[in-house]
């Protein structure tokens, strides 16, 4: 063949090109790559553009889209003509080429040629610069480049060849192009700048991105270096260390010395025969486990705590029973009837030398001093102190501990206890034991069976260990406000001792024993600073803090003592120490938050005054009752329980039923609605001590009668009009002294709980002992047996009076003739 007959393949170029679309990047002129067809309508195209002359379109989708067919709006316009020179069939069905891409082309229209996209094409052509500056563009181009392919792994050293062996700038710029990582949209953008310079520069942008990289990656990959370099050094220093104590004849191994340790605390604790087997099975399999298996730990933490528990039996009790007295006596003021009780407690243990015993339960209000009692005890005995708080628990696993199966298991409270006293025989204080909770996750109370129980607690059995351990040694106190809320079972194993509220006078004396020493202590004030005077005491035990405890009494000292402190440091007054008057007193702590104005008062028809014990401490409690017109209804208000609610029922039966005996018109009731309230009406309320007070107010409405001054009274009432004991009897005494009564009525089966009482506690405050609702009647209307029987309703209306109808009628017609006379 001649040379004229050679054509640059260029000149064969077709017009129209069978389209095929290309995801991922597009492919840029100048090289030769394999591609690898899977789609079946692609397959298609590639045999067509075969038998019609080997050439294809390739042009990039702008939105890659799975299971849907690419039409021509979705492509670029800007794409590669390739020359297809070999075709591979594979198994699947699909085909791998072999493509030469030559030139560039721009799509002008597209042809309908059924399910192939065919396109009239327009080739497109380099724009080239001057040739010296674009020489020095080529040359930066390749020299930036070897920089970027230095010592990176990425570029081949094919790669690299190829890049030399370019002689045309824009092939270059087009090979670098399509090696570097650059996004397909910029891709796109170098394949369609046709000067030849501008595409050098986009390219030399993206190989200085490259190159910025390339130099994080390294610093990253240097400090990476550096640790591994470093670890291997520790390593093996490590494995020198351990070779030098090998020689010195020393253990290195971790396991080896955790389990020596353990052998040899084990071998001087008198373990049962239980605990001893299971122990040497547990050391068995820890020597069997690789340390690094999960199991280990768990081992491990088993067999540390069974061994930091006071297995060995403890010393005699060595204690003084006159010491116990002083400790008792200098920590607590007042209190006789519970210092004996503890002192008897403390008695018995040291002539039996037994530890073993009933369990004590501090009942009482807040701020009474519960905890303090059991820590005082403590003290008495010399022993150590556990103190852990149930309020509020309601997971059983809290007192027994979990299963080892379950992930952070860990024993109870009652092991903890004992692992952190290092005794066994501590003072164990469980706090607020009226308060546990119910849950699904069980009923705590019912854990505490075993431990509180001496017939059982000698063998007790935390989940978690598994094993018999003796607590019957521990001292365990009880602290709770109330007895309602422990379960009968677990209150049957306790002996309770009741701790009452105080008085003024005890609070004045607690107040200058122990509270204000305390205060001044806490804020850093001296006696040359800071002085009470008893009456200033006794006012603030009066107006700020008449609660059954000492706790708000000490918060009113805090508050005054932190102002003073503030005082001294801000602005030092001239005259020491700083005396708390009046005045002071006010501006500390405010207006008074009980005022005379403020105590209870019956004074008028349908009011009475009772007495009530709360989990707090005493309250007194005033009963209102209204009638209106109605037929005999009953309204209850003021959120009453059900008992309290059955005691309003059975008062006023019982009047219905004796009407006739007190004067009372019998046909009232059937006339008349009642509506019965009992203020604070957002306390929830219940109990049926209420019973006498309650027909005290309604036989006061009924009557028209006002109730006896500065009298209250407590009592159960039964139909039959029996007074019923009630309980509580000191703190309802105590709420009433804050109240400034003095004539209290109580039945007389609580005649034994009044001998009990203090005579401090008594002094100035008239006791009345009654059987039934008779003698509290005649009691707190003295006047009664003077007052005229009540008119029948029904006489009244059959028989009017027939002056009052008269004066009306007067009235009436003198009324409308004035209305006339205006006119």
């Amino acid at each position: 063949m001649s040379e004229q007959e050679l054509m640059p393949i260029e000149q064969l170029l077709p017009n129209n090109l069978f389209i095929l679309p290309v995801t991922g990047n597009p492919v840029f002129p100048g090289l030769f790559t394999p591609l690898m067809i899977t789609d079946n309508q692609d397959v298609e195209i590639v045999n067509q553009a075969i038998k019609h002359g080997g050439f294809l379109g390739l042009l990039l989708v702008k939105e890659e889209n799975e299971n849907e067919e690419y039409s021509h709006e979705n492509l670029y316009t800007v794409g590669t003509v390739a020359k297809i020179v070999k075709k591979i069939k594979l198994p699947d069905g699909g085909i791998s080429i072999f493509i030469s891409t030559l030139k560039r082309f721009e799509t002008k229209q597209y042809y309908p040629s059924g399910p192939y996209l065919v396109a009239e094409v327009q080739y497109l052509e380099d724009i080239e610069d001057e040739p010296e500056e674009l020489r020095a563009w080529t040359r930066l181009l390749l020299s930036e480049m070897k920089m970027l392919t230095k010592n990176n792994q990425i570029f081949s050293e094919e790669m690299r060849l190829n890049m030399v062996n370019i002689d045309h700038p824009g092939k270059l710029a087009d090979f670098i192009a399509s090696i570097l990582n650059v996004e397909r949209k910029q891709q796109q953008a170098i394949l369609e700048t046709l000067v030849v310079r501008r595409r050098i520069e986009k390219v030399l942008v993206f190989i200085k991105n490259e190159q910025n990289i390339a130099q994080v990656q390294a610093k990253i990959q240097a400090r990476v270096n550096q640790k591994i370099e470093k670890n291997q050094r520790e390593y093996f220093l490590r494995e020198e260390l351990k070779s030098i104590q090998q020689e010195l004849g020393l253990s290195t191994n971790p396991k080896v010395e955790l389990i020596n340790r353990l052998k040899a605390k084990f071998k001087g604790l008198p373990l049962s025969a239980e605990a001893q087997e299971t122990v040497d099975r547990e050391m068995s399999r820890l020597e069997a486990m690789d340390p690094s298996s999960p199991e280990y730990s768990i081992s491990r933490t088993y067999l540390e705590i069974i061994s930091d528990l006071p297995w060995k039996e403890p010393k005699p009790e060595n204690f003084s029973i006159d010491s116990a007295r002083k400790i008792l006596e200098r920590d607590h003021y007042g209190m006789k009837d519970v210092k004996d009780r503890i002192l008897e407690f403390l008695a018995i243990r040291k002539k039996k030398q037994d530890t073993k015993g009933s369990i004590i339960c501090l009942v009482g209000p807040p701020g009474v001093g519960k905890t303090s009692v059991g820590i005082s005890i403590a003290r008495s005995l010399k022993k150590q102190y556990f103190r852990f708080s149930v309020g509020g628990m309601n997971d059983e696993s809290e007192i027994k501990g979990h299963r080892r199966t379950y992930i952070g298991a860990m024993p109870g409270k009652i092991i903890q206890g004992l692992r952190i006293t290092k005794a066994k025989n501590p003072v164990f204080l469980i706090d607020e034991i009226d308060k546990m909770g119910v849950s699904y996750q069980g009923d705590p109370a019912s854990a505490l069976l075993e431990v509180l129980d001496p017939e059982q607690n000698s063998t007790f059995r935390d989940t978690y260990l598994d094993i018999p351990f003796d607590v019957s040694e521990v001292l365990f106190i009880c602290t709770a406000n109330t007895l309602d809320t422990i379960p009968r079972p677990l209150l049957d194993r306790m002996e309770i001792i009741q701790l009452s509220g105080y008085t003024s006078e005890e609070k004045l004396a607690i107040g200058k024993k122990y509270l204000v020493p305390k205060s001044m202590e806490k804020h850093g004030l001296t006696k040359e600073e800071i002085k009470y005077t008893p009456a200033i005491l006794r006012k603030i035990a009066d107006e700020y803090a008449r609660e059954a405890g000492v706790r708000n009494f000490e918060k009113s000292l805090h508050k005054i003592n932190r102002k003073v402190a503030l005082r001294l440091i801000e602005n030092k007054p001239e005259v020491l120490p700083i005396v708390i008057d009046d005045t002071l007193l006010h501006e500390f702590l405010g207006q008074p938050v009980f005022v005379e104005d403020e105590i209870l008062k019956a004074d008028r028809p349908g009011m009475a005054i009772g007495l009530a014990w709360t989990s707090m401490g005493g309250d007194t409690l005033i009963i209102e009752a209204q009638n209106t017109p109605g037929k005999g209804e009953i309204k209850l208000t003021g959120q009453l329980g059900e008992v309290m609610q059955e005691s309003v029922s059975i008062a006023y039966t019982y009047l219905k039923a004796h009407a006739t005996e007190h004067k009372i018109d019998p046909s009232w009731f059937e006339h008349n609605a009642i509506h019965l309230h009992v203020p604070e009406g957002a306390t929830p309320k219940d109990g049926p001590s209420a019973g006498v007070t309650m027909t005290v107010a309604l036989y006061s409405l009924v009557t028209g009668q006002v109730m006896a001054p500065n009298l209250a009274m407590t009592g159960e009432l039964s139909l039959k009009g029996k007074v019923m004991p009630i309980g509580g009897l000191k703190e309802k005494v105590l709420a009433a002294r804050r109240n400034k009564i003095d004539t209290i009525i109580i039945p007389q089966f609580n005649k034994r709980d009044l001998d009990k009482l203090d005579e401090n506690l008594k002094k100035g405050i008239t006791f009345h002992l009654v059987g039934s609702v008779e003698e509290v009647l005649a009691l707190a209307f003295p006047e009664d047996g003077k007052r005229e029987p009540m008119q029948s309703i029904g006489a009244l209306a059959a028989q009017p009076n027939t002056g009052e109808i008269a004066a009306i009628s007067a009235a009436v017609a003198q009324a409308v003739r004035e209305a006339l006379r205006e006119r």
